[in-house]
């Protein structure tokens, strides 16, 4: 009971972040890619989203097989990596901040576990895993899309903004 206590906390903070219709640029880093790739990234961002969705009423219910499908899907990518050029990857290595492409790897990496829990059939580790996935959205989302998810700043004391 204690597990669905946590899920339902972490999926109450998860809805904060819907809906998310594309992948926002960073107005810091102010990235530029081609028409082609922003497109693609923005269809990889709504099926990574489709996904996390779908796996609340699949952890909930202890539909391990739904749980580890989804979670391998993230891991290997729903369009990125199927559709890419080679063109696109340089593209992408050269745009992207290193910081993303770190975050971007730690959450391809928790969705791989998460499957793993799942067939496992191990809800505490399966939960570990959401919350890693979900942690990293908003870790990602606070540093690369701020103008996206304004609500994702704090602020201190003095009503200045922090990121």
């Amino acid at each position: 009971m204690a597990s669905i206590k946590k899920l339902s906390g972490i999926f109450i903070f998860w809805s904060l972040l819907v809906p998310v219709p594309g992948y926002p640029e960073n107005p810091a880093d102010h990235l530029h890619l081609s028409p082609g790739l922003t497109q693609l990234l923005q269809q990889e961002m709504q099926a990574i989203q489709q996904g996390m969705q779908s796996l609340i009423p699949a952890i909930v219910s202890g539909n391990w097989e739904a749980v580890a499908e989804t979670g391998d899907n993230i891991q290997h990518s729903y369009i990125m990596k199927q559709q890419l050029s080679g063109e696109q990857r340089q593209e992408l290595q050269l745009s992207l901040p290193p910081g993303f492409l770190e975050l971007d790897q730690s959450f391809h990496r928790s969705a791989g576990m998460l499957a793993h829990a799942a067939r496992m059939k191990n809800m505490d580790v399966v939960n570990f895993y959401f919350y890693k996935l979900t942690d990293t959205c908003v870790a990602c989302h606070t540093r690369f899309a701020v103008n996206r998810f304004p609500g994702l700043t704090t602020a201190d004391s003095h009503g200045e903004q922090h990121h």
